[in-house]
């Protein structure tokens, strides 16, 4: 088995801070994507929790993207929220992205270790070419 990282440079932080993880992991057609949070040019958006929600999956879809998987791939989800009140809000933004192709997944309520509402990450997985 080989395993391909992606992002192995560190992705970017708020303030500019190289993070020390992959952005995304691959091996035997799966690919384990790093919780992508709502920022854009390494600082958190503007915005509540429709915003933030589809800069962070927007993040998480471009990751998949270059690694060359799409929404039909992604078997799961992992999801936390800032504030449980943001549960349905999260889910309407969620739809439009996977209404085709519905993941398994989990949602949770946790602080955020930045100042933003929400965190995505999610596990694909594509039939490895012969």
């Amino acid at each position: 088995m080989s395993i391909k990282r992606y992002g192995v440079e560190g992705g970017q932080g708020t303030g500019g801070q190289r993070m020390p993880f992959a952005r995304a992991t691959q091996a035997d057609g799966f690919l384990f994507v790093s919780g992508q949070t709502p920022m854009k040019d390494g600082e958190v958006i503007d915005g509540g929790i429709v915003a933030q929600s589809h800069q962070a999956i927007r993040n998480m879809l471009a990751i998949l993207a270059e690694a060359g998987y799409g929404t039909e791939h992604v078997m799961r989800c992992g999801v936390w929220l800032d504030d449980p009140r943001d549960f349905a809000s999260f889910n309407k933004v969620f739809k439009e992205y996977f209404s085709e192709h519905p993941p398994a997944r989990a949602c949770v309520v946790s602080s955020m270790v930045i100042d933003c509402k929400v965190e995505v990450d999610c596990v694909a997985y594509k039939k490895p070419a012969a």
